[in-house]
């Protein structure tokens, strides 16, 4: 791209739009795979309707794909404003950036006062359908124990005293019982807790 002395402003703040249209789309890509990953719609699937999981997963899906398209069209509306000079597009570009910033902060506060909410209410799910297979032979809910264990590569609860139950011996693979395999709530919790963390440093940016 060659500039001529004119046009040296346009051509310098085409690459930040660039970066805009950049995070835009790993927002959207960010949705996506917390809203089609294997192991969150393997817990939305089983979430009873008294569970918070599924609202909070359709909610974030829906939150992170707006907020990419606005990022987008942001940028694309800064681009067309830089380069042909117009004020009305850049008045629109603002307002889809304030938009953004406006949606930010309820999700930020969100995050801190219900911390702990999501991580809770999957290790529910999964206290609910263990407890389902310990309580009934049931094959339906045993095929999902079995498939959770197998996405999260973890093996039942622990017991403080150590000794393995028969529902792990029916539900979690074999290398998994024989090694002592990961317990499901601490897997499930640090597995969260990563995806969190990156989750919200890239909204931060």
């Amino acid at each position: 791209l060659v500039c001529t002395q004119e046009e040296l402003l346009p051509c310098k703040s085409l690459p930040e739009t660039l970066l805009f249209q950049l995070l835009g789309l790993s927002i959207a890509t960010m949705s996506t795979v917390t809203h089609y990953g294997l192991r969150f719609t393997l817990i939305s699937n089983v979430s009873l309707d008294s569970n918070s999981y599924s609202v909070i997963h359709h909610t974030a899906f829906y939150f992170g794909i707006c907020l990419s398209m606005t990022l987008i069209l942001a940028a694309l509306l800064s681009s067309a404003a830089t380069v042909r000079e117009s004020q009305c597009l850049t008045a629109m570009g603002f307002f889809c950036f304030a938009l953004a910033f406006c949606g930010l902060i309820p999700a930020a506060c969100w995050r801190y006062t219900h911390s702990t909410e999501v991580e809770e209410s999957m290790m529910d799910v999964y206290d609910f359908v263990y407890e389902e297979v310990r309580r009934n032979t049931s094959s339906f809910r045993r095929h999902e124990l079995m498939a959770i264990h197998e996405a999260f590569l973890c093996c039942g609860k622990h017991s403080p005293f150590g000794d393995t139950t028969n529902v792990e011996n029916k539900t979690c693979p074999p290398s998994q019982v024989h090694d002592e395999g990961q317990d499901c709530l601490q897997e499930i919790q640090g597995f969260l807790k990563k995806h969190m963390d990156f989750v919200f440093s890239l909204l931060g940016i």
